[in-house]
């Protein structure tokens, strides 16, 4: 009866606990791990979890999670499988480094309202290499801990 009355009394403070559904956002997150998401109102930065309805409307439930990896108005690009924004390199320990190497892309500039998300697994991710930069109002909420297998903080 506890579990249930904290379910409840999550979803009404606006929180949702989600499942994730594949290996892109590897190794921050594996097909199966169980996350919060917390639809209480941000403005997006980079380096957020988000979650956002799935532009190719592939996702069994929607929702789609990734990484913002620019917001509106920064130029962001890949050199040899490395981040770029805004002619800086971006250090991201996050994400599978053996699925790096060799990747082109950009420079582009993120137009207003819009983010450019990236999942953790480059090689195994449909994201805005593919779609494009994503509609910031499409974005339902980010995700900053796990539940299981292992709990807590990403």
């Amino acid at each position: 009866m506890a579990v249930v009355t904290a379910l409840v009394l999550a979803r009404l403070l606006g929180f949702e606990p989600v499942r994730i559904p594949s290996d892109s956002m590897a190794p921050t997150l594996i097909r199966g791990d169980q996350v919060v998401l917390d639809h209480r109102a941000f403005i997006p930065a980079r380096g957020d979890l988000v979650a956002f309805a799935d532009p190719t409307g592939a996702a069994e439930d929607g929702l789609v999670v990734k990484r913002v990896a620019a917001v509106a108005g920064d130029q962001v690009g890949l050199e040899d499988g490395v981040l770029v924004v805004n002619g800086a390199p971006v250090v991201e320990p996050y994400a599978d480094q053996s699925r790096l190497d060799g990747v082109y892309l950009g420079p582009l500039t993120v137009p207003p309202g819009r983010l450019f998300v990236l999942g953790d697994n480059r090689g195994d991710s449909v994201d805005s290499r593919q779609f494009g930069p994503i509609d910031a109002d499409s974005v339902v909420g980010r995700i900053h801990l796990r539940l299981f297998p292992s709990p807590g903080p990403l």
